[in-house]
């Protein structure tokens, strides 16, 4: 399995950290996909700018602290889990991601490639949380 954690703090209250992340259906500030797709309460699938899709399950959520998903798509399966501390009028966030690669041929180039899709998820997050 590979792992990788990003850590920030935000100038921003953890309600309106916590309501962005959490709101697939609004993910017009992911500058990364085309469309989410809400299937109900803990299901939803995202779909790449390309149209690649990437299927989710909510599997803990408890507000304003702790979100978890199982996420799979045809390259990887694997959880999610972003931890939300509030600081006064700040919050300090820390996102994990581990996966598991179901092709051999990718898995070389995993680590990379989610440290680069956790940069763009907190680079999005940031310009979206701006006054």
């Amino acid at each position: 399995m590979i792992t990788s954690t990003v850590r920030t703090l935000l100038p921003v209250a953890s309600e309106k950290v916590w309501e962005t992340v959490v709101s697939p259906g609004a993910y017009g500030w992911r500058t990364d996909l085309s469309k989410v797709e809400v299937l109900d309460e803990t299901h939803f699938v995202e779909y790449t700018k390309s149209g690649y899709a990437t299927s989710f399950v909510v599997t803990a959520s408890v507000p304003y602290r702790q979100w978890e998903l199982e996420m799979e798509n045809t390259n990887i399966k694997g959880r999610w889990t972003g931890i939300f501390r509030p600081k006064e009028e700040e919050t300090e966030i820390e996102f994990t991601e581990s996966v598991s690669v179901k092709k051999f041929f990718l898995r070389p180039f995993a680590k990379s490639y989610l440290k680069k899709q956790q940069a763009m998820f907190l680079r999005d997050l940031t310009k979206a949380l701006e006054p």
